[in-house]
């Protein structure tokens, strides 16, 4: 219990957020729903413990405050505002005000039945994306577990959004610490080995936690229960316990997710890749594109008669010699068969071509039967007197 007998319902913190009833819990602070009512908006404000009046350790966990309110990815609870409630000047707590998220957290999820793979591939490549972005910046969560991750509720038909809450005890990689050096913080449940030691951390304690979790939403069970020490005992002393009928590659990366040897696990952005490819099936991947083939009108050829290539829609030459007068039943058969392969389009072209060659045959016909120019003699209208034996007298002049 963190709340100081000061605490009572409608208070306002910050000199702007009003309380109202707790919403969360934990060791170290409590979650309240708050109005805003400078914006007024619902908000999430987490006030943590009193804390000893150190000034330089409260200008430490104000920097450090004010540094992760400045997070902003789509698989992180937005965090609004960082203060320090100095209701009690003697007891000063630092205090974060973040989006209300309307839904479940996954250990509410977990306690109705185990997460099916699909679903959980969704949940798992959404936290592994957010732990990629804050790693990326030199922040360590250190408290990976069900109930800091919440469900956000999709439209009809999609899966929950995953979103990753509770920064209170992250840690700069730098050295600069919320909570005191040397203590063993986190949940024991979800510790990382290194953590259970009290030895140095960085990102990949975040992947070991990562793993049990992702763990225990399948099995549907705590991987090491107990006590604090029980706990934290069990996991150097065994690995985990994979389902034998879990899928293969759902196997290889828990247990590469959770190796003795901090070294050995993967990236929060290798594991996104991975849960990414889970969710892909062969009916999801689009197929190779279809060659759409160009139609082309049929062509006059001018030797050859025309033919459809067995494997195209294009209209083609065909190559084979002239076929003889001399044709055979199964000649002529094959040759209707072509016709009735051409198609309607085709078989216009065909006639219209036949047509062509009659006009070209009977041009030449009429042009070869005409009678030459040397060969008719025009007649002249009959002329009488001295003009008309002119005429005869000329016209005997140029015959032959």
């Amino acid at each position: 219990m963190v709340d100081s007998p000061s605490d009572t319902k409608s208070e306002v913190v910050g000199g702007r957020y009003r309380l109202g009833e707790v919403i969360g819990r934990g060791g170290m602070a409590s979650v309240y729903n708050a109005r805003d009512e400078n914006l007024g908006r619902d908000v999430a404000l987490k006030l943590f413990a009193p804390q000893a009046p150190d000034a330089e350790e409260l200008k430490r966990q104000e920097a450090e405050i004010t540094l992760l309110a400045t997070l902003n990815h789509p698989g992180l609870v937005t965090l609004f505002d960082a203060g320090i409630d100095n209701r009690i000047p003697d007891e000063p707590r630092p205090f974060l005000t973040m989006e209300l998220i309307e839904g479940e957290d996954l250990r509410t999820r977990i306690r109705r039945g185990p997460v099916s793979l699909d679903e959980l591939a969704v949940i798992g490549a959404g936290i592994a994306d957010a732990l990629a972005y804050v790693h990326g910046l030199g922040i360590i969560h250190r408290d990976i577990k069900p109930g800091n991750i919440l469900l956000v509720p999709g439209r009809p038909g999609e899966p929950d959004r995953p979103k990753l809450t509770d920064f209170g005890i992250a840690r700069i990689v730098d050295g600069t610490r919320l909570t005191a050096t040397g203590t063993m913080v986190g949940t024991a449940a979800y510790l990382s080995p290194e953590q259970a030691k009290g030895a140095e951390m960085g990102a990949a304690s975040d992947i070991y936690s990562f793993g049990l979790v992702l763990l225990e939403s399948i099995k549907g069970a705590v991987e090491y229960p107990g006590s604090a020490v029980e706990s934290a005992v069990a996991r150097l002393q065994r690995a985990p316990e994979i389902p034998p009928d879990l899928p293969n590659e759902w196997a290889d990366l828990l247990r590469a997710m959770t190796a003795l040897d901090p070294l050995g696990r993967p990236t929060a952005a290798d594991i996104e890749v991975a849960l990414r490819q889970a969710l892909l099936s062969t009916e999801s991947v689009p197929g190779p594109l279809v060659e759409e083939h160009t139609r082309m009108l049929p062509a006059i050829p001018s030797r050859a008669p025309l033919s459809l290539q067995a494997d195209s829609h294009d209209y083609v030459s065909n190559a084979s010699p002239s076929v003889t007068p001399a044709a055979t039943t199964e000649d002529r058969e094959a040759g209707k068969s072509r016709i009735r392969q051409l198609g309607k389009r085709g078989r216009i072209g065909l006639v219209l071509l036949i047509l062509a060659v009659i006009a070209a045959v009977s041009a030449v016909v009429i042009s070869l039967s005409a009678p030459k120019a040397s060969d008719v003699v025009v007649p002249y209208p009959t002329v009488t007197g001295t003009l008309g034996e002119h005429l005869e007298q000329l016209q005997k002049s140029v015959e032959p």
